[in-house]
């Protein structure tokens, strides 16, 4: 279109002078007489046939022109969008490729994968669930427990590692068993020895809003005279450096208040249960050195959440610092490690 466009100027000019040419032809051939008038008006009509003609080839020519520019430019643009669309559409069948292999991938790799974990995980839960209600039965029973007891797992401890400490306590028939952290497992220990004949239970509990809930809870079941809570405020002790493994680990850098331990004596049994695992790395390791010149010789620790990482690693603290110590694993949902002295 634009070589139409730039072809009209030459057509236009030479129309002009066609057209001028015919209007003077006729004066100037009577001027000179050398035409009559009829031959001059032949003339003009002539010269203006043969201009028209002229310009309408000139038109045609460049109209021809115009068209095939076109025709080229058409086909230009069509080749590109076609290659466009072309790309387009190989890159569309490949993402969809893709993605299929992707899907096949997984449903012949992953979900079997995470079905069977999930298939484990479940029959893990459930084996879990059977033996916690098979061991809160087992308490109930034994230690004739009140018909509302205080619920266990989950933050508390679990009734299978409680079955230990009161398998622990009828063995043992200590005199003083000493507890940190402080809930429904205080509850449970203080029927333990009430059911052993004697002895007492101190839970050394940080928080003092549920040391006071502890208090009351144990109320609540006649055991006041058997478990006693002290709120021992978590303060600051100085940290060590250990190697685990490859790893330096910097321990926590509190600990409860020991001044509530300092009149503790003859301590027969230790429940580790606290302080938290937000209190630092190997928060629990301090128990054992703490409490150890404060012990009988028969004396048990039993560590729980055995299975955490930090806490395996402050059984390997205890036992590494401790040669005489001997430790047993025992199966418990969240686990538990018993320490006792070789050979008692």
């Amino acid at each position: 279109m634009r070589s139409l466009r730039r072809g009209r100027r030459p057509l236009l000019l030479a129309a002009a002078v066609v057209a001028l040419a015919a209007l003077v032809a006729p004066t100037v051939l009577g001027v000179f007489a050398l035409v009559t008038v009829a031959e001059a008006v032949i003339a003009t009509g002539l010269v203006a046939l043969a201009g028209a003609v002229a310009v309408l080839g000139a038109a045609a020519f460049l109209l021809r022109r115009s068209m095939r520019e076109m025709s080229q430019v058409v086909k230009t643009q069509t080749r590109t969008v076609t290659e466009t669309l072309g790309r387009d559409r190989l890159e569309t069948i490949r993402a969809l490729d893709a993605t299929r292999a992707r899907v096949n991938r997984i449903q012949s790799d992953a979900l079997p994968k995470l079905s069977q974990r999930i298939t484990g995980a479940i029959a893990k839960q459930g084996r879990n669930d059977y033996e916690q209600q098979v061991a809160w039965n087992e308490l109930s029973r034994h230690l004739d427990t009140a018909p509302f007891m205080p619920p266990l797992r989950g933050w508390a401890a679990s009734p299978d590692v409680l079955r230990v400490l009161v398998h622990h306590i009828d063995h043992l028939r200590p005199d003083l068993v000493v507890e940190f952290g402080s809930g429904a497992s205080s509850v449970w220990i203080g029927y333990a020895l009430r059911r052993a004949g004697g002895g007492r239970l101190v839970a050394v509990e940080h928080d003092a809003r549920y040391a006071e809930l502890s208090r009351t809870l144990v109320a609540s079941h006649g055991l006041d005279d058997i478990v006693e809570v002290r709120t021992a405020p978590l303060t600051g002790i100085e940290p060590a450096t250990v190697t685990v493994g490859d790893e330096e680990v910097v321990t926590a850098d509190r600990w409860y208040d020991a001044d509530v331990l300092a009149d503790l004596d003859g301590i027969g049994l230790v429940f580790v249960d606290g302080p938290p695992k937000a209190t630092g790395r190997h928060a629990r390791y301090p128990a054992l050195p703490a409490l150890m010149p404060h012990c009988t010789e028969d004396v048990v620790f039993v560590l729980d959440d055995a299975d955490r990482p930090d806490e395996r690693a402050v059984g390997d603290r205890w036992l590494a610092e401790h040669p005489e110590l001997h430790r047993t694993e025992e199966h418990a949902e969240k686990g538990a490690h018993v320490f006792s002295r070789k050979g008692v």
